[in-house]
């Protein structure tokens, strides 16, 4: 059993089949009457890409662009919240709004959800993971195994069906 445990932080790519480790989440936040952070992280776009969308925009489009587009990215990630305590919680089970909060952020996954957890205090990261082949592992590995072998903090890893 993990010690007193009062901040998690959820890490999530909300593809398809994440729901396992939500759940996980929800399983501990509801055991130890912890705070939840629901974290996703939005990889930057290549130098190339960027190269793209600048010419076809301008500075402030862009800006705008960017700022509407993470506030969709809340809202959605708030409904997906909802609608996974709606379909899969009791009443009683699902945690008061105030012990969720949501966060969309940018830059490497595996270091965003590392500084995250030390600005928040986690006491455990939980998040999922997905089977990759061997030959992916081994080159890139997973943003799972790279926040596991470099974290100070527990680090609940569960598998996910791929998407």
């Amino acid at each position: 059993m993990l010690p007193d445990v009062k901040k998690i932080l959820y890490a999530s790519d909300i593809e398809q089949g994440s729901r396992p480790a939500f759940r996980a989440a929800v399983s501990l936040c509801g055991h130890y009457d912890a705070e939840i952070t629901f974290l996703h992280v939005i990889e930057p776009l290549s130098a190339s890409a960027q190269s793209i969308v600048k010419t076809m925009m301008n500075d402030a489009s862009l800006l705008e662009l960017h700022d509407d587009s993470l506030q969709h990215l809340r809202e959605i990630l708030k409904e997906r919240i909802d609608a996974f305590c709606d379909s899969e919680l009791e009443p009683e089970e699902r945690p008061a709004e105030n012990q969720i909060a949501t966060r969309v952020e940018e830059g490497a996954p595996d270091q965003v959800i590392l500084r995250i957890a030390d600005e928040i205090d986690a006491d455990v990261i939980v998040m999922g993971c997905r089977k990759h082949n061997a030959v992916s592992q081994f080159l890139l590995g997973s943003t799972a195994n790279k926040v596991m072998h470099q974290s100070q903090r527990p680090v609940l890893i569960v598998p996910l069906k791929k998407s």
